[in-house]
């Protein structure tokens, strides 16, 4: 009975865990929505408030409406337009004090995360961690900066660490590429190997190349 129960559990915990996550993800989205109809609500004169609460309370139509909103930006983005209106809105935005530093910051990560051709988590690596006996499987975000490098003496890399079962959260670390082991796995089934607290092995595949020739990053 126990193990008719347990292949049970393995077949639900990744259908739940799924369905939560995509549950949560639309939920996000449609609260974008309820939150700029309900600013628009309170701005505009009351002639529009019904018609306006009207659309608020259709369900999925938030979800579809931020959808295309986002799509429709994308177009305008990479046409010679839109990419001067881009240009205005930005030296609008960084002549604010405070929200300057939190949009180039924010601005500056995801167009390094989601550039078809920058590095970042492009490489799964091992490194030592919490002490010289131990090791982890971290990802390189990048090559460490020219002051650190020049400071430390080194040639050094930016990894992230992240933490299991939550990969989300986690160390960035600056290491000693000498300290680092590049692995042949890819990052998907790094990533796959932490979540699961290494119960899920990476293929087979993915590691046999590493294991005849444990090089350190080129």
């Amino acid at each position: 009975m126990k193990k008719y129960f347990i292949a049970g559990i393995l077949v639900w915990i990744p259908i739940a865990v799924t369905v939560w996550v995509i549950t949560w993800g639309l939920g996000l989205i449609d609260q974008i929505y309820g939150s700029v109809m309900t600013a628009l609500i309170t701005v505009l004169p009351g002639q529009f408030s019904g018609e306006l609460r009207h659309f608020r309370e259709i369900p999925g139509l938030g979800i579809l409406i931020v959808i295309a909103v986002i799509g429709f930006t994308g177009v305008l983005a990479i046409n010679f337009a839109g990419q001067w209106w881009l240009k205005v809105w930005d030296r609008i935005v960084t002549r604010i004090p405070i929200v300057r530093s939190i949009y180039s910051s924010v601005k500056q990560v995801s167009s390094t995360l989601f550039s078809g051709n920058n590095q970042s988590f492009r490489k799964a690596l091992l490194i030592r961690y919490p002490h010289a006996e131990s090791w982890v499987i971290a990802f390189q975000t990048g090559i460490a900066a020219p002051e650190v490098s020049e400071k430390l003496g080194g040639d050094y890399v930016n990894v992230f660490l992240p933490t299991t079962p939550n990969p989300t959260s986690g160390f960035f670390m600056i290491v000693s590429r000498a300290n680092v082991i590049e692995l042949d796995m890819s990052v998907q089934e790094a990533l796959k190997h932490i979540v699961s607290m290494g119960s899920v092995a990476p293929r087979p595949t993915s590691l046999s190349s590493n294991q005849n020739n444990p090089n350190h990053l080129n």
